[in-house]
């Protein structure tokens, strides 16, 4: 269902059945994993005017890989990793 370098890819389906009988199917939840407990790959510094996905692409060699560096610095919004000039990011070594 998903590629398997999506946060999705290992997560389940679910089925709800509505009171009328309508079955729906979904994907189940996706718990956040402990940041700190991921292995380290690089440890990067923001800079003014940088973006996610391109520090996403310099340390992982791809920009949708960018949710790697979100979970590894337990963020939940992207851009508040981006807002402060000189803060330090953990990329993690990706695990598939």
């Amino acid at each position: 269902m998903f590629d398997p370098t999506s946060r999705y890819y290992n997560l389940g389906t679910g089925i709800y059945v509505s009171a009328e009988g309508q079955v729906i199917s979904y994907v189940r939840r996706r718990f956040l994993p402990q940041g700190e407990t991921m292995p380290l790959l690089v440890e990067v510094t923001v800079i003014q005017g940088d973006r996610l996905d391109l520090v996403a692409t310099r340390t992982l060699g791809n920009p949708e890989q960018f949710w790697r560096i979100c979970d590894a610095n337990n963020a939940t919004d992207p851009l508040e990793l981006m807002a402060q000039p000189g803060a330090k990011l953990r990329v993690p070594i990706p695990q598939f």
